[in-house]
């Protein structure tokens, strides 16, 4: 759900009908619908109510209240689901933009926070998704999303600017040519320090949702992982480098060795809190991402640790700086 929005009235958009105008920048809501708001007074122009017949001027100020998330939604005469510009506070469009690692002509690359989630679900009414109108800047087409981070996941989050590049950029993820490295913190210190987890993983519906669990018979999955430090025998700095995509993949194969992500409660347990001043939320980062650009030749993009896992890596003595590609040579 959106908040009240006051947009001004454009000079293209200079003598239009109130609902034409409306329905361009918001096909979702349906004609009944606006003029049930237009007769409650929500919707105003100038401060004063107004009807769907009355033409707009430029430099007029039109009153939006609180819209749900499809109204910026509609669909193509030919059932194709079409995104409209959105109209974002000045909060929304800082807040997205902060968080750009690199942007050229073709890609943005942002370091997501954790706890914001990528699209929409069920009570998800701000998300990563909802805010790509932010990063349109002088393009005539809104960005698209490439890939996914859970909810709780930090870290590097690709968009594609044009549909061209947004086309190479997700064949380079279906392909798997892409290299993902993920910094996590975990409860415990694996054995041995360098391996690989090879362990299939299948989704089941629990009472409490879905849950990926290690089946033999399900889809096959293996991450690398490497210890970069610890803190004595309590917990584990792991360089992880996923393999293959599976759905919480990482979060299943360190539960899977007994040595579950810090925070990971769905599927660590109790045992994936530490006592102390160790916040609970999940300590999984996406920290580098390497792909192919669609203009040629590799871009590579790091995400610096989110506050939560920078504090935790304070606390314990560890440091970003001494971090050394482990996978180079090992693997």
């Amino acid at each position: 759900m959106s908040r009240v929005q006051f947009i001004e009235v454009t000079d293209s958009e200079a003598d239009q009908r109130l609902d034409k105008w409306f329905k361009k920048r918001f096909p979702g809501v349906s004609h009944g619908q606006l003029e049930k708001m237009l007769r409650k007074g929500d919707i105003r122009v100038d401060k004063k109510r107004a009807k769907s017949k009355d033409r707009l001027e430029a430099g007029q100020s039109v009153r939006i209240p609180p819209l749900p998330d499809y109204a910026y939604t509609g669909y193509s005469r030919s059932g194709e689901k079409i995104q409209t510009q959105q109209t974002l506070s000045d909060y929304d469009i800082a807040d997205i933009r902060g968080m750009i690692l690199h942007m050229d002509e073709d890609v943005i690359v942002l370091n997501k926070p954790a706890g914001l989630p990528v699209q929409g679900g069920s009570g998800q009414s701000r998300h990563i998704d909802g805010l790509l109108d932010g990063l349109r800047f002088d393009y005539d087409e809104r960005p698209k999303l490439v890939h996914r981070l859970d909810k709780d996941t930090s870290g590097v989050l690709v968009v594609g600017r044009t549909r061209q590049a947004t086309k190479h950029l997700a064949e380079a993820f279906k392909k798997r040519t892409t290299r993902k490295i993920y910094w996590a913190l975990v409860a415990g210190v694996p054995r041995p320090h360098q391996a690989t987890i090879s362990y299939n993983l299948h989704k089941i519906v629990t009472a409490n949702g879905e849950k990926v669990v290690v089946d033999r018979n399900g889809q096959k999955a293996i991450s690398d992982y490497s210890v970069v430090a610890v803190a004595g025998t309590r917990a584990a700095w792991l360089a992880l480098k996923p393999l293959t995509g599976r759905t919480h993949q990482l979060r299943v194969h360190c539960a899977a060795i007994e040595t579950p992500i810090v925070g990971d409660g769905k599927y660590g347990g109790s045992e994936a809190f530490l006592e102390g001043a160790i916040s609970k939320k999940m300590h999984l980062h996406a920290r580098e991402l390497t792909i192919s650009h669609p203009k040629g030749g590799d871009l590579t993009v790091e995400a610096p640790l989110s506050s939560h896992m920078a504090a935790t890596w304070k606390l314990l003595d560890f440091h970003e700086g001494d971090y050394e590609d482990p996978f180079e040579e090992f693997f």
